[in-house]
């Protein structure tokens, strides 16, 4: 089983920064996919920024310039950096990571493929 542990949210003021970060844990052998979606409310989910094993990213063009997505693939840790926060970036956010198990005979090969979605952590940008 693979364990998310998210922190980071919190109240900032407009033009303000957060850093989230999400930790995973467990048997994992490999993890492939690394990403943060975000809910506002009222609103559908909405993938924000990805980052892939082989270093591609992704950004959602709302925060295309602003958020920063890394990883540290040693701490299968995954961050958020949010700069210039508006209004609108008010959501709960979620870590979401997929990769493979360690196998039934221990970790020198993959298992079955997990995905795992974090408890969520809120960020509210406000004055």
């Amino acid at each position: 089983q693979v364990h998310l542990v998210e922190s980071g949210g919190g109240l900032v003021q407009p033009g303000g920064s957060l850093t989230l970060s999400c930790t995973a844990s467990g048997t994992i052998f490999t993890i492939n996919g690394m990403s943060w979606s975000r809910q506002a409310p009222g609103k559908e989910r909405e993938l924000v920024a990805r980052r892939d094993s082989g270093g591609g990213s992704y950004y959602a063009d709302s925060v295309t310039g602003r958020f920063t997505i890394s990883r540290l693939n040693a701490e299968n840790t995954v961050y958020l950096r949010m700069n210039t926060l508006k209004p609108e970036d008010t959501a709960v956010y979620y870590c979401h990571v997929h990769g493979y198990y360690c196998s039934a005979s221990g970790c020198e090969r993959p298992g079955p493929h997990f995905e795992e979605w974090g408890q969520g952590t809120l960020v509210t940008v406000s004055e």
